[in-house]
């Protein structure tokens, strides 16, 4: 499966995506997502595949209704449609909200939670949803007797089973009697928590806003979301109705082209995006910081070992942005290759089937929080690689083989955490031990300029005697065989007065290390496959004949490749050599002859592989696995300070639009219903909206990327302030 995504789009966004409960039609019980649920709750209980409970005992009373499962509706979307990336209401409403809609009293936690997920189309190509979920208040009579009465019902249940003896009963024996209902609040004490009554309680339901996007700029996003949530909830009204900062993002704002920034406007503050130009690594706007901390060094890199030899990997957290994250960084360092298979990161209930695929996949379950792992049945276990992201642990199939020179690669990862204040260990709670780093400036520390690092022991005596937590990381690192002489600290780049980065701290070291660990990554493919070229096997026919017998063609010399390697390295390169992945690598390579017709990911990878040679002549005969670190990290991050320092583009400021006296209102603490008919088209003074975005943005032939990126730059300034 391709992981292209849409490049049709000029615009930041294609749509704004409101979703949440529709009171018109009332409380709707999300049955096939319970089923669903309650299903796989109940296959290890009762020990028996075969028998499954009926659809209405998925619906389930012994669940508290607060916890039930209820339908979740698109209430509105803005626009209506765009030809380059139709519409697709029922993907975008199961992925706003997967678990459907949320209930929840003054007495529940009700922060607004981010989640980002994919939508993968028939052609391969992706587009992404940002979505930030918070509560509103029932204002609605009906919907809070509606609850009301499935407490009743709820607690008239529990009565009646712990009044009545286990004996089998009919369908009929679930109807309630008047006296029943009555009986129900007599055993409130059973419903301490999760429990409703409308005469006390405030009813609070989850709504969700949400931006589809051509590109995966997700903090930006975030902040966009975040903005205008804020401008809901806030005592004071924003400066602009809100269909002036929804207009704006929708129309006015437009994609960054390659390696260049772009800064425009949300309601309370500025957003910036940088996007790689077209000599560096591609787009990746997850904190792989996070990755780290959640599973751990070794576990990453178990995990990292399994999706190259494609095996089936299923990702596991009540968090549906843990599930995207880790699936998003995995394939990100897997450059220049892939994944070429079934790929979900977040799965919604009802589509719990797709387990049972006999394909590789990974994919993002999510969890309730308390069922354990024991009580998950999953299939062919043999070959499954399972991930429980929340408690830091990795299940591995049978007989997984080592990544070549592991315990080296390991250790060069470690030197870039470590000099991020970050332990090669799973630790989720390390926020605080990078708050403590911080406090120290590593600008006292001498600088050798070697790839930007420092030189030195970076951790003194002076900073193990006074943090214990670093002292604890020098422990860890000798049991793991990391040399901390050998370690490099991250210059501190707030104190360089020279250059004033636009973004905050927090967002450029996540923009730091990003960069570091992915070189440090990409680097191992291009050392383990510098001389690829040597082994490709062109054809002979023309394309269309190579096309229609591909399968039965021979497109790489295997074995000859294998008989150059190191001895250790072909436990994993024998495997990773028959996956679909390398085979579509090795595909695109006799595709692209010519350096303008590769794609981006060959031509970068391809001119690293190019430098490697020029500056380390291999003898094709001699085998050696002598292990060569990565050198040009400090290249990749000057691109991004450069970027981050020196804002290339600031789009239009959202203004007024044409609305009519009395519209733009809104309830303090409510997301409105935003006017339809000023966000149904852009704007038709700009000639950049009255361009069919395909004719002009769309990459037509890879050969003209470059130069269509520079025609973008001179075309924006038109409506770029």
């Amino acid at each position: 499966m391709s992981t292209g995504f849409s490049s049709s789009s000029c615009r930041f966004a294609d749509y704004f995506v409101v979703c949440g409960l529709d009171t018109e039609s009332g409380l709707e019980p999300d049955e096939l997502s319970a089923l669903c649920q309650y299903i796989q709750a109940t296959k290890f209980r009762d020990g028996a595949r075969g028998k499954l409970a009926s659809a209405n005992e998925g619906e389930n009373f012994e669940q508290s209704p607060l916890r039930r499962t209820f339908k979740s509706k698109v209430l509105a979307h803005y626009p209506d449609n765009v030809e380059w990336n139709p519409f697709d209401q029922d993907a975008v409403g199961m992925l706003c909200m997967p678990k459907g809609l949320s209930f929840r009293t003054q007495t529940d936690i009700r922060e607004p939670q981010f989640h980002s997920f994919i939508i993968t189309r028939e052609d391969g190509s992706r587009t992404y949803g940002f979505a930030l979920t918070f509560f509103e208040e029932v204002t609605s009579k009906q919907i809070c007797s509606a609850m009301q009465t499935l407490y009743h019902m709820h607690n008239a249940e529990q009565y009646d089973i712990l009044h009545t003896p286990p004996t089998p009963r009919s369908p009929e024996d679930h109807r309630l009697t008047p006296q029943q209902l009555h009986a129900a609040p007599s055993i409130s004490r059973l419903q301490r928590f999760n429990s409703y009554d409308i005469s006390r309680d405030t009813l609070y339901v989850s709504k969700c806003i949400c931006l589809i996007t051509p590109m995966a700029f997700a903090n930006a996003c975030r902040k966009v979301l975040e903005q205008l949530h804020q401008a809901v909830t806030s005592p004071q009204p924003p400066p602009l109705p809100l269909e002036s900062y929804v207009y704006n993002v929708l129309y006015e704002v437009p994609l960054p082209p390659a390696g260049r920034s772009l800064k425009f406007s949300g309601v309370y503050g500025p957003v910036l995006c940088q996007r790689p130009s077209t000599i560096e690594l591609p787009l990746f706007d997850f904190p792989l910081q996070e990755v780290f901390e959640l599973l751990g060094l070794e576990n990453v890199l178990q995990l990292f070992t399994c999706a190259l030899l494609e095996i089936q990997i299923l990702l596991y957290s009540q968090h549906y942005q843990r599930l995207m994250t880790v699936a998003e960084s995995i394939t990100a360092l897997m450059f220049p290759f892939q994944w070429q298979h079934v790929y979900v990161p977040i799965l919604p209930a009802s589509l719990l089937h797709f387990l049972d695929a006999p394909v590789p996949y990974l994919m993002g379950l999510h969890s309730n929080g308390q069922d354990d792992r024991t009580k998950l049945e999953l299939p062919q276990e043999a070959n499954l690689c399972f991930v429980d992201i929340d408690n830091h642990f990795i299940e591995l199939p049978e007989d997984l083989p080592q990544f070549p020179n592991k315990l080296e690669f390991i250790q060069e990862i470690s030197e870039v955490l470590l000099a991020f204040g970050m332990s090669p260990e799973a630790n989720p709670q390390c926020s605080e031990v990078q708050s403590k780093i911080r406090g120290f400036r590593s600008g006292d520390m001498s600088s050798d300029k070697r790839n930007g690092n420092l030189a030195g022991s970076p951790l003194n005596s002076y900073l193990l005697r006074e943090n214990q937590t670093i002292a604890r990381l020098q422990a860890l690192v000798k049991r793991t065989g990391v040399s901390l002489e050998k370690l490099d600290v991250k210059e501190d780049t707030s104190t360089n007065k020279d250059s004033k980065v636009q973004c905050d701290e927090d967002e450029m070291k996540t923009h730091q290390l990003n960069i570091r660990v992915r070189e440090v990554f990409a680097n191992r493919f291009t050392q383990m496959f510098s001389d690829y070229e040597v082994f490709v096997i062109q054809p002979s026919q023309d394309k269309e004949s190579w096309f229609s017998n591909r399968d039965q063609m021979q497109n790489f010399d295997k074995a000859s490749f294998l008989s150059d390697q190191p001895e250790p390295y072909l436990p994993f390169l024998s495997r990773f050599l028959e996956t679909q992945m390398f085979a579509s690598f090795i595909d695109s390579k006799i595709l692209c002859h010519d350096d303008e017709d590769k794609e981006h990911t060959l031509r970068v990878f391809d001119s690293r592989v190019d430098k490697i040679r020029m500056l380390n002549v291999r003898t094709p005969t001699l085998r050696t696995s002598m292990y060569q670190k990565c050198t040009n990290i400090d290249e990749a991050e000057k691109a991004i300070e450069m970027r981050l320092c020196k804002i290339d583009h600031t789009a239009l400021h959202p203004h007024l639009l044409d609305m009519k006296i009395g519209q733009g209102r809104y309830e303090p603490g409510f997301f409105p219903r935003l006017q339809s008919d000023v966000l149904s088209t852009g704007p038709t003074s700009n000639k950049w909206a009255k361009r069919s975005a395909p004719a002009q943005w769309r990459r037509r032939d890879r050969q003209k990327q470059h130069t269509e990126h520079l025609y973008l730059d001179n075309d924006q300034r038109e409506f770029l302030s």
